[in-house]
């Protein structure tokens, strides 16, 4: 339509806004450690610079989780750590990830016990499952892939109510949930 020949070639791209807004979400996963455990020594080798987590866009490790979208929650979870653990994704701004990382994170590990929380998805909106005991750093950097991906595809997903739901990719857990046994739950403040 003439068009073509009016819009300089290298001054132009074309995106919609959409597009623009996943490419900077993705570019700039601001991750918050929970690391209780072994795994929270793979997890600080993942920032290292042998590992260069910077490539990714996720080197910017923040400590407040007002300051943060990404939740690594790395090895064990023992029943009175839950509900800070809770109040910490309360306090993440929309929209939240969270990554389980490791076994004991997954599924309670080899820790089959009263204290520990056997796979913290019971409690919080898990999207991808990182495998392994601990993993090695270039699982958590799959795992980190895998949330891009997804936030470059389809964006936010929601259910009916509008309410974000969880991603549950990579690896579904394969034991059957069973009760805590104490009622583990923070109530509306």
């Amino acid at each position: 339509m003439g068009l073509e020949s009016s819009i300089p070639v290298d001054g132009f791209l074309p995106t919609s806004l959409s597009q623009l807004v996943n490419w900077a979400r993705r570019s700039a996963v601001w991750p918050m450690p929970f690391a209780t455990a072994c795994c929270g020594i793979e997890l600080m080798a993942t920032a290292s610079s042998r590992f260069d987590l910077a490539r990714f866009g996720a080197e910017v490790f923040r400590f407040s989780p007002r300051q943060a979208d990404l939740l690594i929650v790395a090895g064990r979870v023992p029943i009175k750590i839950l509900p800070v653990l809770q109040r910490i994704y309360v306090q993440m701004c929309e929209p939240k990830w969270v990554i389980s990382m490791g076994a004991c994170a997954s599924t309670g590990g080899v820790f089959d016990t009263y204290a520990v929380v056997q796979g913290i998805d019971q409690y919080l909106p898990v999207d991808v499952y990182v495998p392994g005991c601990p993993p090695r750093p270039e699982m958590l950097i799959e795992g980190i892939m895998a949330i891009q991906r997804i936030i470059d595809e389809e964006g936010i997903p929601v259910d009916s109510n509008g309410k974000r739901r969880p991603l549950r990719i990579d690896l579904e857990p394969n034991y059957e949930l069973r009760p805590q046994p104490i009622d583990v739950s923070i109530g509306a403040t």
